[in-house]
């Protein structure tokens, strides 16, 4: 019998009983549509953090200050204390200590209320300095940034505008901050949200009006401090030339010790990255679990086909069909299963990775190779147990094939 009747013949015997043929891809075919839609949505993710954390600005290193010590002896997390300074911002801004660095914005930050009217709002309120645009790479949809010599100018956040006015059409409008009146001279591009904060959500004051004005306690001191490298062949440069410059200026000889953490955007995309890669490998493996249930059916279905067909598979041996022959026809039809159970898996899942991102506000990457590696896996599976029923089939004694009922 040749490769083509067989195929024939296995379609055949797979569509004279197509209900139970049905029922035996559809574990198949739920566990490759589940493996499908967990690996999308595992690529997505990362691809939305990546995404998130790019918002933060091209070739960034972001300086932190370290952790606090209260009286007690409780240490605080990164970023508690207050050891960074507009001096070291202004230090870290020198051409000839740090020439891989192109630009410098330092940062403080704190939650107000802003008042517009009748009407306030809870935002974040940020002290910037002149380059914040530049280096946070944000842009302005509406007029212009705050001058840092400026006591009475701020910029609004696209979220925060629209909360306190009811639209962003409104530069000249006044707002009041801790009994203090400013007027909006401009208006940020949306930039959306991380999983920490709403980079549309704020206030953007200059930096010396709200350490002195606004917080009141060391006006000297920031929060955080953004390097924009020259570009990203540099940022290692860039990095070490931070370092050594803070660790000379907080007096500080041993790097282990510093008072101050610098981290890159290499780094946090990395990190993310890891966490979602493990997630997604261990959520595949669950899914995978429904492939083993379907492929048992498969094996179960044949064992059935098997037991069904013992007197025809008898006459073909009388006839001289050699078990080689027997063995290929029933692996065939068991293949046959597994290939359609994972065709329609792959079917099924990219529909629902096209049709669920708009309701769970998540991206789902279709994978090329994951579907390639589904319906090989789906092909495999029906081999690999299709090949028990397939080797009991080519055992059977003609003789003993024909006399059963």
């Amino acid at each position: 019998m040749s490769w083509r009747e067989t195929l024939l013949t296995g379609w055949s015997s797979i569509r004279a009983h197509s209900m139970r043929s049905l029922l035996t891809t559809l574990g198949i075919l739920i566990g490759i549509a589940a493996v499908i839609l967990t690996v999308g949505l595992g690529l997505g993710t990362q691809k939305d953090v990546s995404a998130q954390i790019s918002s933060l600005g091209s070739n960034l290193l972001i300086v932190t200050p370290g952790s606090s010590i209260d009286s007690s002896g409780m240490r605080g997390g990164f970023g508690s204390a207050a050891t960074l300074t507009t001096s070291d911002v202004e230090a870290l801004d020198s051409s000839v200590a740090t020439p891989d660095v192109d630009a410098v914005a330092a940062e403080r930050s704190t939650s107000l209320s802003v008042e517009a009217g009748d009407t306030n709002w809870t935002t974040t309120v940020t002290g910037v300095t002149a380059d914040w645009l530049e280096v946070r790479s944000r842009t302005l949809s509406s007029g212009e940034f705050v001058d840092p010599d400026s006591t009475s100018q701020v910029v609004l956040g696209s979220e925060a505008a629209t909360e306190l006015f009811g639209s962003t059409d409104v530069v000249g409008r006044s707002v009041t901050i801790s009994d203090l009146p400013f007027t909006v001279v401009g208006v940020l591009d949306s930039a959306g949200s991380s999983s920490e904060t709403n980079l549309d959500d704020l206030a953007v004051l200059p930096l010396a009006v709200v350490g002195s004005d606004l917080i009141g306690t060391n006006p000297t001191t920031v929060s955080t401090i953004y390097l924009k490298a020259v570009d990203t062949t540099v940022i290692s440069a860039a990095y070490q030339e931070a370092e050594t410059l803070l660790l000379n200026l907080h007096g500080i000889t041993n790097a282990d010790s510093a008072d101050f953490s610098i981290s890159s955007q290499d780094a946090l995309v990395e990190t993310a990255t890891s966490v979602y890669r493990t997630l997604t490998v261990l959520l595949t493996g669950i899914a995978a679990l429904s492939l083993l249930v379907g492929g048992i059916g498969v094996m179960n279905i044949m064992l059935v086909s098997v037991t069904e067909r013992t007197r025809e598979i008898g006459l073909r041996k009388a006839l001289g069909a050699p078990p080689r022959v027997i063995r290929r026809q029933f692996l065939t039809e068991a293949s046959i299963l597994g290939l359609a159970g994972g065709v329609l898996g792959v079917g099924l899942g990219v529909v629902a990775a096209l049709t669920l991102p708009s309701v769970l506000g998540s991206s789902i990457v279709v994978s090329g190779v994951a579907i390639a590696g589904s319906i090989a896996v789906a092909l495999g599976i029906g081999l690999l147990f299709g090949t028990y029923p397939a080797a009991r089939a080519a055992r059977l004694a003609p003789i003993d094939a024909l006399r059963s009922e």
